[in-house]
C-alpha cells in the first residue's frame, strides 16, 4: 500500500503559526526518508488554529527542501481562483520539481463565509460552475485552448512543462463520476465525516477516461490517525483531538490542547459515546492494530493509497505516527 502524509500546519497549543509551518517542513523531509509517496497541503482561511491558508507557497518551499517524494496541495480551494492562475502557479512549481507536483484542488471555501466574502472581495463567489472551473484549468495545464470566450485568447506560462498530476477532492462521493470524466485522480476525506463506499469509487473508474494528466484512475483515502507503541499511549495522545473534534461539530474552534489538558477537560458521557463514534474517521491504537484496519479497508473498498493526517500536540509523537506506520507498511 503506497502511504502519503496530509498536513493542515495545525497551530497546537503553545505554538506559532510560524512554529507549524517549520514543523511542516520537518515533516516532509522525514516523510521522504522514511519512504511516504506523497506530501499534501491544506488550504484553510479564517481560523487561529491551521496556518496552512496558502498550501501553494508552502508546497513550493517544500519541493526545495526535499528531492524525490512528490509534493502538493490537498486542495487548492478553487472558487477562490482563476483557471489561469491556477495553471500558472503549478506549471511554475512543475517546472522547477518536474515530475513530483501534485494539482489537487476542492469545492469547498475552506474558511467560514466572511473569509470566502473577503477573498472575493465582496463580490458573490460563482459556486455553481466548479467541475467547468477545474475542466477549463486542465486544458491550460495541458497548453490548450479553453472552448470558453473568456480564456480562448490567453496562454498558461510557462509552456512546455512536464504536467503535474491532477486530483478532486471529495468527502460525499458527489464528485466521484466527475472526476471520473474529468480524467483526473479521486481524494476521498474519509476523516472529514466517514461516508467511504465501495460504490463511490466503482463510479469513479467505471467513468474513468483517461487524460495526459493521469493515465488511469487512482484512488486516495485520507484518515486521521494517532498511533503508539501503545493502546494506552495512542488514546492519551488522541484525545485531544477528540475534544477538537467535538468542539468543531459544536460550531466552534479550538486550538489542539496538550493530552495533559485533555485529561482535565470535562467530558459527558455523551461526550464518550461521540468519541467512540469518530473512531471510524480518527483511526487510534498500536502500530499494527491501525496497519491491520488500513490493509482490510484497502481490501474492502479498493483504493490505491491512504493518506496519513496525524495532529498530536507533541511534533515528536506526531513523527513518530508517521515512523510507525512506516515501519509496520513498508
Amino acid at each position: 500500500m503506497k502511504l502519503s502524509v496530509l498536513d493542515q500546519a495545525p497551530i497546537t497549543v503553545g505554538n506559532t503559526a510560524v512554529d507549524a509551518l517549520k514543523k511542516a517542513e520537518e515533516l516532509a523531509i522525514l516523510a521522504e526518508q522514511l519512504g511516504y509517496h506523497r506530501m499534501w497541503m491544506a488550504e484553510h482561511h479564517g481560523t487561529g488554529t491551521i496556518a496552512s491558508s496558502a498550501p501553494e507557497v508552502i508546497a513550493a518551499h517544500l519541493a526545495a527542501k526535499t528531492n524525490n517524494i512528490r509534493i502538493g496541495t490537498g486542495g487548492v480551494m478553487m472558487m477562490h481562483y482563476s483557471p489561469l492562475k491556477l495553471a500558472e502557479v503549478f506549471k511554475t512549481l512543475s517546472a522547477f520539481s518536474p515530475g513530483r507536483i501534485d494539482f489537487g484542488v476542492g469545492r469547498a471555501p475552506g474558511g467560514d463565509n466572511y473569509a470566502m466574502y473577503a477573498l472575493s472581495e465582496g463580490r458573490q463567489p460563482m459556486l455553481n460552475n466548479m467541475y467547468e472551473k477545474l475542466s477549463t484549468t486542465l486544458q491550460f495545464l495541458n497548453d490548450e485552448v479553453p472552448e470558453d470566450s473568456l480564456y480562448n485568447r490567453s496562454i498558461a506560462t510557462p509552456s512546455n512543462v512536464i504536467l503535474p498530476e491532477a486530483w478532486l477532492l471529495g468527502s460525499t462521493g458527489n464528485s466521484a463520476i466527475q472526476a471520473g470524466r474529468l480524467g483526473v485522480g479521486y481524494s476521498f476525506a474519509q476523516f472529514f465525516q466517514g461516508g467511504m463506499t465501495k460504490e463511490i469509487f466503482d463510479a469513479y473508474r467505471r467513468n474513468f477516461t483517461p487524460s495526459a494528466l493521469m493515465e488511469k484512475p487512482e484512488i486516495n483515502v485520507t484518515y486521521m490517525v494517532t498511533v503508539a507503541e501503545t493502546k494506552e499511549e495512542a488514546e492519551f495522545e488522541a484525545l485531544p483531538q477528540d475534544i477538537s473534534r467535538l468542539s468543531l461539530m459544536r460550531g466552534q474552534i479550538r486550538q489542539t490542547l496538550t493530552p495533559e489538558e485533555a485529561q482535565n477537560y470535562p467530558l459527558t458521557e455523551m461526550d464518550g459515546m461521540a468519541i467512540q463514534q469518530n473512531r471510524k474517521i480518527h483511526l487510534v491504537g498500536t502500530p499494527n492494530e491501525v496497519a491491520t484496519i488500513l490493509q482490510e479497508e484497502q481490501a474492502r473498498y479498493g483504493f490505491d493509497e491512504a493518506m496519513i493526517c496525524s495532529i498530536p500536540h507533541s511534533q515528536e509523537k506526531r513523527l513518530d505516527v508517521y515512523r510507525l506506520l512506516a515501519r509496520e507498511l513498508f
